[in-house]
């Protein structure tokens, strides 16, 4: 994931920089986004293992992805004017180090709640690191050549949306030196310490600028907001629904309603007040809140329906989730070059495929429930990753799709930041309605999940006609 700052820097002369220096900046910045996601996307098959040995059950679970996302997404824009004031380098590199040394907490971790904090903080310090991508590539990379460093992204991180789950199985199963799903973080101090010395020494330097203005309420808000409410809807499914979740709810709620207060008073606001006046901008954001949250949540059940219904190995489950990996995967990379065509028709054929192949796979698993094999699961895992592919390559384009160019910064940067914020309630919400009503078995606890899924998806498709109907480009051309 490569995330705009809001201010992006306007010039690419790069004066001086050799062609070999550009491309090793550029394999540092690669390097940091795969780690991101990786550590991002691991968890999605890791969490039963985890929770297996550490105790902590459906809680720990719900917390594993959510956590991580949370801390991401509250503080991505944040992070990015951090990189405004403070300088890119500099930003990067704390984040990286912090990112690096959380890994090991995560991999040392002996309870469930010093694991959840150690992957709040990876979260955090991975905010530091990404939104830093597009302005060091800006300062090393001519205006006419970038456009071959940005074409990488999508490639690269689609691998690394496949590799990521396999690693974990595979590194679970493995059983390195008795320390079952440790490894899959403790790798990071090799693949992290690596790409923090090639980035001490390659990165330029810069020194920021102090104006910048940092709107640290705001984002204190946004946090309080996410947790609470996060925090609130797990305790109440792991727990009962006792006073402790309803106040949690309420407090959430409350610091919602102070940072909707605070996006109208601030100097300079997380999300850009006039944005939100934009129809089609607002439209797009509340479209991908719903549906990445939903099919975040998909993919986590889908996993645990794999290993708690069909009794699959870890490394068993992450293959078994490669057909709707490379779905996603195939969809993203074709959907660049139809979106100037087609707008924002792709959106709604997108929702439409994740439909269809959540409908199968409703189909497929009240049928036959836990009795079903993981041949018959191909083809439907594989349409739902190519209608989410179809979505992720193509909503947030067309969201900004009638935003103003001064604009374009701040839309950028938020959007991302709700999609990780989303991935977070996804993880939560979804999972919530799987393991409350397991009861009936995990065959059930899918089937009802598919359901909501399905409902969801739905519910977003009179949305698209809300959308502006092109992305930026082809208004332009």
């Amino acid at each position: 994931m490569l995330t705009e700052s809001d201010n992006a820097p306007t010039t690419h002369s790069a004066p001086g920089v050799p062609a070999r220096k550009r491309w090793a900046v550029l394999g540092v910045v690669l390097a940091a986004d795969v780690l991101d996601l990786v550590d991002a996307t691991i968890t999605n098959v890791a969490a039963p293992s985890i929770a297996q040995d550490l105790g902590g059950g459906p809680a720990l679970i719900q917390w594993l992805g959510a956590s991580y996302a949370l801390a991401l997404g509250v503080l991505l824009v944040l992070g990015g004017r951090l990189g405004d004031k403070y300088g890119r380098r500099r930003l990067f590199l704390v984040g990286l180090t912090g990112f690096t040394l959380a890994s090991l907490a995560c991999g040392l971790a002996p309870t469930p709640g010093t694991l959840v904090a150690a992957r709040l903080a990876q979260g955090a310090f991975g905010a530091l690191v990404i939104p830093q991508g597009f302005g060091i590539l800006g300062a090393t990379w001519p205006r006419e050549q970038i456009g071959k460093a940005f074409s990488l992204f999508g490639p690269v991180m689609g691998l690394s949306a496949v590799g990521g789950p396999v690693l974990a199985g595979f590194l679970i199963d493995a059983d390195l030196g008795g320390l079952g799903w440790r490894p899959m973080f403790l790798i990071n101090l090799v693949l992290g310490g690596a790409a923090l010395l090639a980035a001490v020494r390659l990165l330029p330097k810069d020194g920021g600028d102090p104006t910048t203005s940092i709107d640290g309420l705001g984002s204190a808000l946004l946090g309080a907001t996410m947790l609470g409410l996060l925090s609130g809807l797990i305790e109440g499914s792991a727990n009962g629904w006792t006073a402790l979740p309803v106040l949690l709810l309420v407090a959430g709620l409350a610091a919602f309603a102070l940072f909707c207060r605070r996006q109208s008073t601030a100097r300079n606001p997380l999300i850009q007040p006039s944005l939100l006046h934009n129809r089609g901008f607002t439209s797009g954001l509340v479209l991908g809140v719903v549906f990445f949250a939903a099919v975040s949540g998909l993919l986590y059940v889908i996993s645990l329906f794999l290993q708690q219904g069909l009794a699959l190995s870890p490394s068993d489950t992450a293959l078994g989730l490669l057909p709707l990996s490379a779905g996603i995967v195939v969809a993203s990379i074709a959907c660049h070059g139809l979106i100037g065509r087609f707008g924002r028709a792709l959106v709604l054929a997108g929702l439409l495929i994740t439909l269809t192949g959540t409908g199968w796979l409703l189909a497929q698993t009240a049928a036959t429930g836990t009795g079903t094999s993981t041949w018959a699961l191909v083809p439907p895992l594989l349409v739902i990753g190519l209608g989410m592919g179809t979505c992720f390559g193509t909503v947030y384009d067309v969201t900004i799709g009638d935003i103003a160019p001064a604009e374009a910064g701040s839309a950028s940067g938020s959007l991302s930041a709700v999609q990780q914020l989303a991935n977070a309630i996804g993880a939560a919400t979804v999972t919530t309605v799987f393991f409350k009503t397991a009861d009936g078995g995990r065959g059930h606890a899918m089937t009802v999940s598919l359901v909501v899924v399905a409902g969801v998806t739905l519910l977003c498709c009179p949305l698209v006609r809300l959308l502006p109907r092109k992305a930026p480009d082809a208004r332009h051309h």
